[in-house]
C-alpha cells in the first residue's frame, strides 16, 4: 500500500495529488519520481504559455526532505452529464482548438485517454470546470524539439485518434 497524505485528492501510479488550499495543490515526487518533476514543470510552463488548457504551473516547492512538490493551480472537476448537449459542444470546440493550438506550438499530452489495463476512468484527464475543459497530468507529454518531429507527429496522431473517441464519450452520454 501507498503512503497516505492527509488532504489526498488523487493517487496515480507513481505520484499523489493533495490539497494545499483552495485554489493550489501539489503533486508529490518521492523517490523514484523525484527526477522527473524538473521535466514535468518544463513542460507545465511550456504549455501553459502557449494557452490555458492545460493546469497552470505555480512553483516548485517541497513537502518534506524526502518528498519535493509541482504546485499547480486546484480545479474543481465538474460533471459534463448536467449540462445541455448544445453547450458541451461549444466547449468540445474550443477544447479541440486550444489543443490543435498546443500541438502548432510543439506540445502533445499524450495521456487524454488511459490505456485500458491502467486504474481509472479513460478520460480522468480531462476535466470540465467552471471555465470549460481543461487538462491536467502532463508526466508524459512531449515537447516536439526534445523528441523530434517524426516522433511528435507520430503523438499528434493518436492523440488526435484519442480526442476523436472523447468526442464520443464526451456527446453520447
Amino acid at each position: 500500500m501507498s503512503k497516505r497524505y492527509p488532504r489526498t485528492l488523487s493517487s496515480g501510479a507513481n505520484n499523489t495529488v493533495i490539497a494545499l488550499t483552495e485554489t493550489e495543490v501539489g503533486k508529490l515526487f518521492s523517490g523514484d519520481t523525484r527526477s522527473d518533476i524538473g521535466s514535468e514543470a518544463e513542460k507545465m510552463k511550456f504549455a501553459n504559455a502557449v494557452n490555458s488548457l492545460v493546469v497552470r504551473f505555480i512553483r516548485l516547492d517541497e513537502l518534506n526532505a524526502d518528498t519535493e512538490m509541482l504546485v499547480m493551480e486546484r480545479l474543481f472537476p465538474m460533471d459534463f452529464r448536467a449540462y445541455e448537449f448544445e453547450k458541451r459542444v461549444l466547449w468540445l470546440d474550443l477544447f479541440e482548438d486550444e489543443l490543435q493550438q498546443l500541438h502548432e506550438a510543439g506540445f502533445a499530452h499524450r495521456d487524454l485517454r488511459r490505456p485500458s489495463d491502467m486504474p481509472g476512468l479513460s478520460f480522468d484527464n480531462i476535466f470540465l470546470t467552471a471555465t470549460g475543459l481543461r487538462l491536467i497530468d502532463v508526466g508524459i507529454s512531449a515537447l516536439r524539439h526534445q523528441v523530434g518531429e517524426r516522433l511528435f507527429e507520430r503523438f499528434v496522431v493518436q492523440e488526435r485518434e484519442e480526442m476523436a473517441q472523447f468526442r464520443t464519450f464526451f456527446l453520447s452520454r
